[in-house]
This record gives C-alpha cells, structure tokens and sequence, in this order.
C-alpha cells in the first residue's frame, strides 16, 4: 500500500520514527534534520482526520529509563513544527500510553517515551511488539536509519498489522538510493571518505561494479598511499589493511574504474586545530606530521571531476572537518555537489558524517537528496535485506 494513497480517516497510525537527535547540556536539540523529515509523514494522517502515534528511540540508556535520553525534551520542538500540542506517554507500553492512545481524537498525536528504556525493544520480543500494536490500527515505519536492526519496533511489530506501510521518508530513501544504484546516469562518481578503509571496504567493493570514478579521501587515503610505498608519517593508517588497499586499486583496474587519490594534503604537527600547518604532497609527509585534510590540487581535481558526473553518492568527509583550519576538502566537495545538481545531476549525501557536513555548510537543500540512515544506508547499497524494510514488503 502507497503511503500517500491510504485514508487514515478515524484510523490511529503507530508510526516509527527516528528522532534519535542530538541535544547539547540544556537538552536543546542540535540538529533536527531527522524530525523535520519525519513531518509531512505525520502531518498526512493528521490532515486526512486520522491520530498519529510515534514512537522511537534516543540514545543508547544501558539500565533502564535515564532522564538525559527522555524523548519529553523533544515535545516543544515537535509541537511547533506539526501545530498541534503533542501529548506525551511516560512510558511507551505503561498505563499512560493505553489510556492517552485509547483517548486519542483525530488530528492529535501522542509521542510515547524512548523505546530503549525496555531492554525488549532491541531484543526484537514479540510480547514488547504486540503491546505496542494494540495501541492503533495501522503500523507505518519511517525511521529509515534503524530499518537494518530487527528490533520490537522496525520489525517484529509489522506481523500484528494487516495494514502496514513505509512513510514519506523511506519511500524517500528508497526510491533515492534505487536510482543511484540501478538507474545512474553516467558519469557515476561516488566519493569515499571517513577514517577506516575497513569500515567501507564491502560498499567499495560492490560500488566497483556501478561506477566510472571512485574518489577516495579522509584518514583512508593514507592506508592505499602507504599501500603504494608512501612516507605518511604519522598519519592515520590500518597497517592490516595495506594488502587490501592494494587489492581494491587491483580489482578496480580490471573493471576500467578509475580511481582517484589525493595528491597533496594538509599535514599538522599535532591532532589540534591550532597545530602547525603546511601543504606537502601525500607521498612524502615527514615524521611527527599527519595530514587532517587533502590539498589544493586534489580539491581542484575532484571538484572537476564531480561537476562532469551526472550522478554522485558522497559517503564521508575528505578531512577532519570539525575542526575549521581542516575542513578546506569537505567544503569543497559539498560545493561541488551543488554545482553538479544544479547543472541537473543527481547527488546522494549519506551517512553520518557527511549529512553533518552538508548541514554545517547549509548546503542540505541545494543536492537532490540527504538520507537519513548511516549503517542501514551502508547495507541496503551493499545489497543487504534490511529486516525493517523486508517485515513490510515482504507481507504486503
């Protein structure tokens, strides 16, 4: 069933949602990009006339309810941003959330307390899930970012429902990561970054067969460069993972995909923003110095590339971009995404790290889609069966 099709009339909507957000000392919300996508979803079913309930997870609380990971600092925000007052269950199976959710008129919502207070909820208990069901008439999952863990709440709670379906933002995500991975226009170019080359090494493997160009920068381009016999110095490299590296720029020869690696980098004597800098060229980094950032001619090669493709997945940065004297390399390939929309091409932003980038330099907008999931991003395009995605298309 289409999302946008169904009439949620008088009907209560349980919705999964991931409000899993950051919040600073004050409990006030960091980034809201995982509530504001989740809005249109809610904001249909209480326009049709039907209730909406949701439900999610924040954090990780280890024993039980902790007062630093309760959702109730999310209700102000959310109230505003839907209109309407959110109510709020103090406990998302508990007599609160019976009585609020049996209580509910149309066009109220009610967000009930963080899943993962219950231990059941991560443990996928069928007992946990039905009590949740029992609370509405029809199960809709929109939390794409935990789709790839069988938890009570993604998955286990689809099998009490006869109508299920995903929301705006995994028909979203779905329909986006789809296009990339069996309908790209070429040039396709995916750009990798982050730290580890052992975090990414089954997306970059599977990325091989779909891509003209692979752009790899960040803290990895440092295993592949002392692959290659480079002095690195005291950059950050995987020494069990030289062979690898080695056997990635192998594979990518014999399917003619040209990968690129910087040339030049931004070296400091000290992991600090306010260490001593200089440009050097990747192969030659003296001892006592790390590169936190790639350099000028590797900025401009990979910007020109970028803006020539007609399709681009970004997944992670090219530097250490929290801290502003080496975020140069990130900024610029968030630059060139934009450019390369704008000239009509299609470009995904996903995992964590680079929707926060793009989020810092406000540029979220100005590319054709931001997802919000990080490690189910990961699997689904490493053609993995994400169980939050297979609980609903499976028993449609």
């Amino acid at each position: 069933m289409k999302f946008e099709q169904f009439n949620f009339s008088n009907k209560k909507a349980i919705i999964r949602v991931d409000f899993n957000v950051p919040l600073n000392d004050k409990f006030e919300i960091t980034d809201d990009t995982r509530i504001r996508a989740a809005i249109p979803t809610i904001k249909k079913i209480i326009n049709d006339g039907g209730s909406a309930i949701l439900m999610s997870h924040l954090g990780r609380p280890k024993n039980g309810p902790e007062d630093k990971f309760s959702l109730r600092y999310l209700l102000s925000d959310l109230s505003d941003k839907l209109g309407v007052t959110v109510k709020f269950a103090d406990d998302c199976i508990g007599n609160s959330a019976v009585d609020l959710a049996g209580s509910l008129e149309p066009g109220q919502v009610l967000l009930l307390e963080n899943l993962r207070f219950y231990k059941e909820e991560t443990r996928g208990d069928e007992t946990f899930a039905r009590k949740l069901a029992d609370l509405a008439d029809i199960y809709v999952n929109d939390a794409f970012g935990t789709a790839h863990r069988a938890h009570a709440s993604t998955t286990i709670i689809a099998q009490y429902f006869k109508d299920k379906m995903f929301g705006y933002v995994i028909e979203g995500e779905l329909s986006s990561i789809d296009k990339v991975l069996h309908e790209a226009n070429g040039p396709f170019t995916a750009i990798i970054g982050g730290a580890k080359v052992s975090t990414k090494i089954t997306i970059i493997e599977k990325l091989l067969d779909k891509v003209d160009h692979l752009i790899i920068g960040g803290g990895m381009m440092f295993t592949f460069a002392k692959a290659q016999g480079a002095e690195v110095g005291s950059s950050l490299i995987e020494e069990d993972k030289l062979d690898l590296a080695l056997k990635i720029l192998s594979l990518a020869k014999e399917k003619s995909v040209t990968i690129h690696l910087p040339s030049d980098t931004k070296i400091a004597d000290a992991f600090d923003n306010n260490a001593n800098t200089r440009l050097c060229e990747v192969k030659s980094i003296d001892k006592g110095w790390m590169g936190l950032d790639i350099g000028p001619a590797s900025i401009q090669k990979f910007t020109d590339i970028i803006e020539m493709s007609n399709t681009v997945l970004w997944n992670g940065p090219m530097g250490v971009f929290e801290m502003t004297n080496f975020r140069d390399g990130t900024k610029a390939v968030a630059e060139a995404l934009v450019n390369c929309t704008v000239k009509g091409g299609f470009s995904l932003i996903g995992g964590g790290d680079s929707v926060a980038a793009i989020n810092l330099f406000d540029m979220s907008e100005k590319v054709s889609y931001v997802s919000t999931g990080g490690g189910a991003l990961l699997e689904y395009m490493e053609g993995k069966e994400l169980p939050g995605i297979a609980a609903i298309r499976n028993n449609q």
